[in-house]
């Protein structure tokens, strides 16, 4: 039995890791944006599909002993091909939805290793069950759940914060061979069973019911899964920490359903259920709230969604002979709920409606499976209180819900969303009141204001104000003369506001519909007085290819609703930053942030490059429309920073030593306020 459970736990363990190790890899390439996560997500449950799909073809239709010869064969081949690490001529050239351009990469890269790490599971347990005659291989189910757990939790704890990208790659590839021989022992011990393929005679077939309780189970509690990490993600940072929590309580609800005879029970599990599905409305509904309780509500909504949904699976395992069936409807199910959420949702849907519309199908799904279950005859009678009660609370959120979403859209004027995340356009006040204001957000973060009054509407407000440290940086190196000011983020375009007849103002914007709101609906851009261009695609992959730019200013503003695109913090990028800046030109770092302290990364990439760096912080100023903000402005020696920037401004030496971000190493656990 030792071969087949050291093959599962470290098929499981490997199948696992890889995914924040080439995650974390490829997020630069397409902008640090959170749906990035999102379409590996897809990328996986589809591969981990066509794995279990595999292994149900391999045991109905081809005899042992060929089965061995060709898993072997790929296994040997994907061993010799392995490449995890991507080749840089991979990176994408253009910018709009790189989901499918993703999609390629991963399958260039781990689509066969990750693809034979999928069949394991369902496979050596099926030759774990013909091996050993009689044998319920269930609790093997529950070992690879336990192995992809630990996994993932000892990655943002063990792996990420000692190991580069670089190195995480070669550990895994040197583990990945050494499955290969674990598994190839497995497989070539399997035919010990008679030669040919497993019998079904006296095994019932499911019935439609199973089957489709079997597919929409799973894939209420996959939609469940992608919707609550696209939202953490999309308002904290697109991080290994924030993808690995979700995913690992999913799991963990697998191993807990499908351990021995399980630890799902329907009392309190359903009354939980109530509170979890109420809760998370009531939590994405009510948008601005302490991202602290609001991700520990959400993991543990998550966690209770996917506790029913798989324990009520568990309790349909069908007899051994069938669990590739059972399987692979898994799998499918896992499948079809990652690709609504993660293809179909950003095209079909102007805004983020999975989660609620998600949360109304699991309390629907869960009503229909107790009506439906043989064993509850009682429940069917709607003269007993537990069902009257279970459809009055169904409705109730279904209204709540409803009523939530035609709220959200009240006052307004535009709501699009793609695969960079939704963008809303509201105004305050009527156009004819002096103080009305049209604000940008992505998510639930604001990216720029904008005054309505004609009198007003050119200045710049939110983060941008004139005693702010960008705005300290633009005056002091526009006097006497005309600057070129280069911006990574474009928001509403507010920087535009100081541009002066002979300026040159050059935006980078990797998302296409940002350049649509802030041209149709914003007239900073249009008013500039100075010439401006838009630079469409990632930054640090633009402004690699381009000459040096010689900007005075170098604004770095490109958050994707509060979450920090890492790739654009590193000490690579500092120095790519200063090959485009003037000799004494100005890197103003935007690091405003309501949950990282992004002073220390910025302090010790100054200190390593022998830059001086200063922060400027500056308060609300609510009748000129400018936020509180905390800037970072770093030149290069023997470029300095005139008075007025020194009179309101620290220096950054004070800053808490972190250990110095590269390309290769990054870790946000460790300035999390």
């Amino acid at each position: 039995m030792l071969i087949y459970a050291l093959t599962i736990l470290v098929g499981a363990f490997l199948l696992f890791q890889v995914e924040p190790v080439i995650g974390k890899i490829i997020l630069p390439w397409y902008g640090g944006s959170a749906a990035v996560w999102t379409a590996c997500l897809v990328f996986f449950q589809v591969a981990l599909l066509a794995g279990y799909l595999y292994a149900h073809a391999l045991i109905r239709y081809v005899k042992p002993r060929a089965q061995a010869a060709l898993h072997v064969g790929l296994l040997a081949l994907s061993a010799l091909t392995l490449a995890v690490y991507p080749s840089a001529s991979l990176k994408p050239y253009s910018a709009g939805d790189p989901t499918w351009s993703i999609l390629l990469l991963l399958g260039r890269t781990i689509g066969l290793p990750f693809f034979l790490l999928a069949t394991t599971g369902p496979l050596v347990q099926a030759w774990y069950a013909r091996r050993f005659a009689g044998s319920i291989p269930y609790w093997l189910y529950a070992l690879s759940n336990a192995g992809s757990m630990l996994a993932l939790l000892s990655y943002p704890f063990l792996i990420e914060p000692v190991f580069t990208t670089l190195e995480q790659a070669r550990m895994w590839s040197w583990g990945y061979v050494a499955f290969a021989v674990v598994c190839a022992a497995a497989a070539l011990g399997s035919p010990a069973a008679r030669d040919r393929a497993p019998e079904e005679a006296g095994v019932s077939k499911p019935s439609r019911r199973q089957y489709a309780l079997w597919l929409a189970l799973p894939a209420c509690a996959s939609a469940l899964l992608l919707a609550v990490t696209n939202h953490m993600s999309q308002n904290v940072a697109a991080v290994p920490l924030l993808w690995i929590l979700p995913l690992s309580l999913y799991l963990l609800s697998f191993i807990l359903c499908f351990a021995g005879d399980g630890w799902y029970r329907r009392n309190p599990y359903l009354q939980l259920l109530a509170v979890a599905l109420g809760s998370m409305a009531y939590a994405a509904a009510a948008g601005n709230l302490p991202i602290l309780p609001v991700v520990v509500l959400f993991l543990f909504g998550l966690f209770t969604c996917s506790m029913v949904c798989h324990g009520e699976l568990a309790l349909l395992k069908p007899p051994p002979r069938l669990l590739t069936h059972f399987y692979l409807m898994i799998a499918a199910g896992g499948a079809l709920g990652g690709l609504a959420v993660g293809l179909l949702a950003p095209h079909v849907f102007n805004g983020y409606y999975e989660m609620p519309l998600a949360l109304v199908g699991c309390a629907g799904l869960i009503l229909a499976v107790l009506k439906t279950d043989p064993a509850l005859d009682w429940f069917r009678r709607w003269t007993q209180p537990a069902p009257i009660a279970t459809v009055a609370l169904t409705l109730a959120l279904a209204v709540y819900v409803a009523i939530a979403l035609e709220q959200s859209m009240s006052g307004v004027r535009l709501r699009v969303r793609n695969f960079y995340g939704e963008l809303t356009v509201k105004d305050s006040d009527p156009p004819t009141s002096i103080m009305a204001v049209r604000t940008l957000t992505h998510g639930t973060i604001t990216h720029g204001d904008q005054f309505l009054n004609l009198a007003k509407r050119d200045l710049p407000t939110t983060y941008y104000g004139p005693a702010t440290g960008v705005g300290l940086a633009i005056g002091d190196r526009g006097k006497g003369r005309a600057v070129r000011v280069g911006v990574i983020g474009l928001g509403t375009g507010t920087l535009a506001a100081y541009a002066r007849l002979g300026d040159y103002y050059r935006y980078y914007e990797i998302n296409p519909l940002v350049v649509r709101v802030a041209r149709g609906e914003f007239t900073f851009l249009a008013d500039c007085h100075g010439k401006l261009d838009i630079a469409m695609g990632d930054a640090r992959l633009t402004l690699e290819r381009e000459q040096p730019e010689n900007f005075d200013v170098l604004a770095v503003d490109a958050f994707s609703g509060d979450a920090i695109p890492v790739h654009l913090l590193t000490r690579e990028a500092m120095d790519l930053y200063f090959r485009h800046l003037r000799p004494d030109g100005i890197l103003a770092v935007h690091i405003s942030n309501r949950h990282l302290d992004l002073l220390p990364v910025l302090a010790g990439e100054a200190r390593s490059s022998g830059r001086r760096a200063r922060v400027v912080d500056t308060e609300d100023d609510d009748a000129a429309g400018v936020f509180a903000a905390t800037w970072v402005l770093v030149v290069a020696p023997p470029g300095d920073f005139d008075n007025e920037i020194r009179a309101n401004s620290n220096p950054v030496s004070r800053a808490r030593r972190v250990r110095l971000w590269t390309d290769d190493y990054s870790n946000l656990f460790q300035i999390l306020k």
